[in-house]
């Protein structure tokens, strides 16, 4: 099935553009009849007829029964057959992986969060996330024949078209997508994380039939996904969303960027870390004080959060801070994009309301009224499965929609 796939996609003649586009038809609107398939891409009954007996051959399609209809012949569903592939996302965060496999439908067949792994740009660190990937492959119940491609979300600048990260493992004189290839023996692609979250989000979780979002990933660091009329916007160079450094703040504090006064200096994990450790620092109290004062800068942002879901009022306080002053200039996306649908992701997300009601505040006292009332701000519903989940998904759609 493999190679049948493979030799298929590289061909690119008409009949292999068709059947992408009705995998990709299938991947966006689930089990669907020939005559509704024919509508969508404006091809004839016996052509889509055609096509699918060939497909369904191949293995690609399967047959799911028959529409209940109200009178007459009951016509027949198709779909995508779950176990003609599989597709694995990798998801890297700052002290965690996260790995999962979906099958060819896009269900979750396995999946393995918060497997401990420090995220650092050294050689050492990138062997261990090879180490981590090949034995995750090793120990699945999935034939590796049958896995048609990986997708490593990397925090920084990536370009998913050219396999080349610039921030994070760009030691690599190839392109690291290439690298990541040869070492794993599998098809590997790259993709930034925050728009992998943003494509899980789209696909499988809180975007109802919304074609313009923007997803905001408040995570240690901070950046925005776009998508405009149900595409991923990823820029010339794959490089958007770079929201956390837009320089706001005269503030002289370094972003780990380079440069000063970034957005991400004072709206993000690393700076509600700060300034919780600055606090403490002066005499504020808190559950975690004991905490930051034997390890300091050791205490991890998932602590924080759990201390305010504990109703800790300092950690309360400058969650909400960070909320405002996020919010502020979330208005301005607001403003510029129009979007149906704002989502708050990442690792901060998990505050709940904490975070979301001073943000939503802040929307509405600086974005304009008219742009922003048809613009609904919600938390993720995946959560910290967002970027797995998407990078599940990106495996998959690299495939079939590039």
């Amino acid at each position: 099935m493999k190679q049948s796939i493979f030799k298929e996609l590289e061909s690119g003649n008409k009949n292999t553009i068709i059947k992408k586009n009705i995998i990709t038809h299938y991947i966006y609107n689930g089990s669907s009849t020939i005559t509704d398939l024919s509508k969508e891409l404006d091809l004839s009954v016996p052509t889509v007829t055609k096509f699918i007996a060939e497909m369904s051959e191949e293995g690609y399609i399967k047959e799911f029964g028959k529409l209940e209809t109200s009178g007459g012949r009951h016509p027949i569903l198709y779909g995508l057959n779950p176990d003609s592939g599989y597709f694995i996302g990798v998801d890297i965060n700052k002290f965690s992986v996260n790995i999962g496999i979906i099958n060819f439908k896009g269900d979750t067949v396995r999946l393995k969060m918060n497997i401990p792994f420090k995220f650092d740009n050294k050689e050492e660190s990138l062997e261990e996330l090879i180490d981590i990937i090949n034995r995750f492959v090793s120990q699945s119940e999935v034939d590796k024949d049958k896995i048609l491609n990986i997708c490593i979300n990397i925090s920084g600048r990536v370009n998913p078209e050219t396999g080349y990260s610039h921030s994070m493992f760009n030691f690599t004189e190839e392109p690291l997508a290439d690298v990541l290839s040869e070492r794993i023996g599998l098809p590997v692609c790259i993709d930034n994380d925050t728009r992998a979250m943003t494509y899980g989000e789209y696909i499988q979780g809180c975007a109802a039939g919304e074609k313009n979002i923007l997803f905001v990933n408040v995570s240690w660091g901070l950046g925005i996904g776009i998508i405009i009329d149900g595409k991923i916007y990823s820029g010339k160079s794959g490089f958007s969303g770079e929201f956390g450094h837009i320089s706001i703040f005269d503030n002289e504090i370094l972003c780990h960027c380079g440069k000063k006064g970034c957005l991400e200096t004072e709206a993000s994990g690393s700076a509600l870390h700060r300034f919780l450790i600055q606090r403490i620092d002066s005499g504020a109290a808190s559950i975690l004080s004991k905490r930051v004062k034997a390890v300091g800068k050791a205490v991890t942002l998932e602590e924080i959060i759990e201390a305010v879901n504990k109703e800790d009022q300092l950690c309360i306080e400058l969650t909400e801070e960070v909320g405002k002053k996020l919010g502020r200039q979330v208005a301005g996306l607001i403003n510029i994009f129009n979007p149906e649908l704002v989502i708050i992701g990442g690792t901060l997300s998990c505050t709940e309301d904490y975070i979301l009601q001073p943000l939503k505040t802040a929307i509405r006292k600086y974005s304009l009224n008219l742009v922003s009332k048809d613009s609904e701000v919600k938390l993720s519903k995946l959560k910290e499965r967002a970027g797995v989940v998407g990078a599940c998904m990106l495996a998959r759609s690299r495939i079939f929609e590039n």
